[in-house]
């Protein structure tokens, strides 16, 4: 069964106008659709925190793609969420230096703490934890990105504050 056998027509979503102009601005910046598929994905998430089927379903339908493209493409990356996540999407380091440097330690701590698995999200809807192969800082490892801001050279001491202060920062 296909994704569009899948979701029934009335599910289909229709963009804000703000979501299909940027959508558009890509499709002027690009001489093939295929080439906007990330970056038009990324936008919906941008605005909805996540890419529900009926979407990619109506992305299809508005770029005039293929949807089993456009579903390759949601699923391959892993920074396109399929589902919904928390407010603050906690990235830990799972690569080879931050490993090396305590990171598989955070990584089972952060899951005790928050009573999730890699990949859950929290009861309250406050947080979803994802780990990534690498972040880029291995010098600083173990290192964790919580939405858009990097933690250095974290310790499982650390661990209260930093979820802390990331609650205190989205209840504001």
């Amino acid at each position: 069964m296909t994704l569009q056998n899948q979701i029934p027509t009335n599910e289909i979503v229709e963009f804000s106008d703000v979501e299909k102009a940027q959508i558009d601005k890509l499709l002027l910046e690009n001489p093939h659709i295929s080439g906007v598929s990330i970056d038009a994905l990324k936008i919906i998430q941008n605005h909805r925190s996540w890419v529900s089927d009926a979407c990619i379903l109506s992305l299809s339908q508005y770029l005039d793609l293929p949807l089993s493209d456009l579903e390759s493409v949601a699923t391959f990356y892993n920074l396109i969420f399929r589902q919904p996540v928390g407010k603050v999407v906690l990235h830990p380091c799972d690569g080879i230096s931050c490993d090396l440097m305590g990171g598989e330690h955070i990584r089972k701590c952060l899951s005790n703490k928050l009573e999730i698995n890699n990949g859950q999200t929290t009861k309250d809807n406050q947080f979803t934890l994802i780990s990534l192969p690498c972040l880029g800082a291995c010098d600083k490892a173990p290192v964790m990105i919580a939405n858009e801001t990097l933690f250095e050279l974290i310790q499982e001491k650390n661990l209260p504050l930093i979820i802390n202060n990331l609650k205190e920062a989205i209840s504001k």
